[in-house]
């Protein structure tokens, strides 16, 4: 009998049928709809029989275009995950009051804020800045890919696998309950034994290793790989922010690998990093999670911040105004990103003079975000505006993005942070600049840039149906939660007492609905789209009058992007060839070296997930079997030098042909 257990251990350490929650009717539904859907998927994968176009063109596909529109697609579809997340807990809040306990029990509430913050910061945002600067960068300063094609599929997959652990453990074990960040000794083993600090460390440490090295290998491509004449001044604005971007990625994530790997031998070793006993100091992994955690935001804004630039000079007819300080802002933020994460915890003792510090060092960064508006004001004073979708997601940033700002620099006083530490007006702020900021210029460039990533324009009506609800969705969530912070009610709560407070919590579940209704139409704006494509389609390949070198190209770019390697004389380099009377060449062709499609990045990732499921649930023959498999995959495709290709001169000539007549109706 011993022996069996003994064995049951070693196969299926803490996993039993206990683990799946057929107690939770709210998941066994989720789990149903999940499941019809994915069915659903299959099957209209296998009607159309494009398993092999999916295997072959995308899962195995090292083509920087093909991985940033997957990372925008699963970005997306996260979305509706986090956003079900959200929709629950705004329901139960504005339902909880007095004898009404609401429908979600407090544990799993507990999970669902939890899981929300993770989702939307993780698997939403990052996927979606990852997507746009994979896509983009390379097409922007003239290069035929990123510096290392296969890290980026393996990145890539890296992520969707950690994403999908994540989806796991919604139906098989659970979630944290501890707070997007997972403070101790709240993630400890004592507090939490269960599995679900287990699967958000795995998961982000997974997800971490993609993005940490997406963020190399983007560095060097932008370092290294730039057209004849490009310089440092000349790059785009936002090839700029994604540089910043990606140097503040590689500097910071090794630390959120560190801090989680040290929480995750705290529960699985005993050892005392972050306890009050044997030297441990729980206000160490505070430090070492928000000295990570204050870059992730401008790592989220910065590429916005750039999107915001391009689109702006697009739609105003001129170009940008303060090109030098946009870029000198931009540098000035990446550095000064570093010096304030201590205003996340203005509360917790510190002293007066190191909140004085942090304190004055966080309004001083306020400052070059607002030289940015000023300048994209400016860029718009007496130009010939254009009030497409891409530029009214853009002024809606600039009203919701400055009151976010506003309530920010409130926040970096310590004496009123004292007041509103914990509370909604922390939520309604933080909201105020990701949502507004963030996700509406990942809007404004996934409409402005969809025409060059398949070649014809998203659905205007659709598009501006979804615009409305989304703004006036957001601002009747959010603007409530302000009140009920200044009226002193703390976040994380699922029920209240005070019956005053439900009119505001009933306003804010509105809002929420009404963000519902504009993702709904997001999904239909795609939908109509695809289906109209033909009557959306713009023949001439500069369908937005674009500045920059990707508008060069036709829409959708071919795989090589630049049949002939374009030399930059100007910051401004497509409208300067189009000034200039630029000509595609028609002869000259060479054959084009590419590198082939590989299998390797999605069975390495796979066996990485398969790994850290393991490590979740103390299979320790599993997790052996899967570590030693792991090494094995990476050194058999270390030495597996794979032949590349190369496409024929006789091909490039015949396919530049035919794409000129459409460029050469742009010039």
């Amino acid at each position: 009998m011993q022996m069996s257990n003994n064995s049951h251990d070693l196969l299926l350490g803490r996993l039993t049928l206990d683990a799946i929650p057929f107690h939770e009717p709210i998941l066994l539904a989720t789990f149903a709809m999940v499941a019809l859907g994915g069915l659903a998927v299959l099957g209209f994968i296998t009607h159309k029989q494009w398993w092999g176009i999916l295997w072959r063109d995308w899962i195995t596909s090292i083509d920087h275009k093909k991985i940033g529109i997957m990372y925008v697609i699963l970005g997306l579809i996260m979305l509706l995950r986090g956003f079900a997340d959200a929709l629950m807990m705004r329901a139960q809040q504005a339902m909880a009051f007095g004898d009404n306990a609401g429908f979600l029990p407090p544990d799993h509430y507990d999970q669902v804020f939890t899981a929300h913050g993770v989702i939307m910061i993780f698997f939403v945002a990052m996927p979606l800045v990852t997507g746009l600067m994979n896509y983009l960068v390379p097409l922007q300063i003239g290069a035929r890919d990123v510096a290392f094609p296969f890290l980026n599929n393996f990145s890539f997959w890296m992520t969707a696998f950690a994403a999908a652990l994540i989806m796991m453990s919604l139906f098989v074990g659970e979630f944290a309950r501890t707070g997007w960040l997972a403070y101790p000794p709240l993630s400890g083993i004592l507090a939490s034994p269960g599995v679900g600090v287990d699967y958000y460390i795995w998961s982000l440490q997974i997800a971490g290793v993609g993005t940490l090295l997406s963020g190399v290998n983007l560095i060097v491509t932008i370092v290294k790989m730039r057209a004849p004449g490009m310089t440092l001044m000349k790059m785009p604005v936002f090839t700029w922010t994604a540089l910043c971007t990606n140097v503040l990625i590689v500097a910071a994530f090794p630390v959120l690998t560190a801090v989680l790997g040290m929480l995750s031998m705290d529960r699985m070793l005993d050892t005392h990093f972050f306890t009050n006993e044997l030297g441990g100091n729980a206000m160490m992994y505070v430090n070492l999670i928000w000295i990570w955690g204050h870059p992730e935001v401008y790592i989220l804004i910065l590429p916005v911040f750039g999107i915001f630039s391009e689109v702006v000079a697009t739609f105003s007819g001129k170009r940008l105004f303060g090109y030098a300080s946009m870029v000198y802002a931009t540098v000035v933020i990446t550095l000064l990103s570093y010096l304030v994460w201590l205003h996340h915890f203005f509360t917790m003792g510190s002293g007066a003079s190191v909140n004085s510090f942090f304190g004055i060092t966080t309004m001083i960064i306020s400052i070059p975000t607002g030289a940015k508006v000023f300048n994209w004001l400016f860029t718009m004073y007496r130009g010939r505006i254009r009030f497409e979708l891409p530029m009214m997601w853009t002024v809606a940033f600039m009203v919701t993005f400055v009151i976010g700002g506003m309530t920010g620099v409130l926040l970096a006083v310590p004496p009123a942070d004292f007041v509103l530490h914990n509370s909604l007006f922390l939520i309604a702020h933080f909201h105020n600049v990701i949502i507004g900021g963030v996700l509406f210029g990942l809007f404004a460039g996934i409409n402005f840039w969809f025409p060059k990533a398949f070649g014809f324009k998203l659905d205007a009506f659709w598009g501006k149906v979804s615009f409305w609800n989304w703004v006036i969705g957001f601002f009747l969530a959010f603007m409530p939660l302000y009140v009920l912070g200044l009226m002193g009610v703390t976040r994380r709560m699922s029920h209240f007492d005070d019956p005053s407070l439900q009119i505001w919590f009933q306003i804010a579940a509105l809002g929420a609905l009404m963000i519902a209704v504009g993702i709904a139409a997001m999904g239909m704006q795609f939908y109509v789209s695809i289906k109209r494509r033909h009557e959306l389609r713009d023949v001439t390949g500069d369908p937005w009058n674009g500045r920059t070198l990707e508008w060069m190209t036709s829409s959708p770019p071919p795989d090589y992007n630049f049949a002939f390697t374009p030399r930059v004389y100007e910051l401004d380099a497509w409208a300067h060839m189009k000034r200039e009377g630029y000509v595609r060449p028609l002869a000259g062709f060479v054959s084009i070296h590419m590198p082939k499609n590989t299998a390797a990045g999605f069975v390495i990732a796979a066996i990485s997930a398969a790994l850290g499921f393991a490590l979740i649930w103390h299979m320790w023959l599993l997790a052996g079997i899967g570590f030693v498999t792991l090494l094995t995959a990476i050194i058999v495709h270390t030495f597996n030098l794979q032949r590349d290709f190369y496409i024929p001169a006789d091909e490039v000539d015949r396919t530049e042909r035919d794409r000129t007549g459409a460029l050469q109706g742009a010039v």
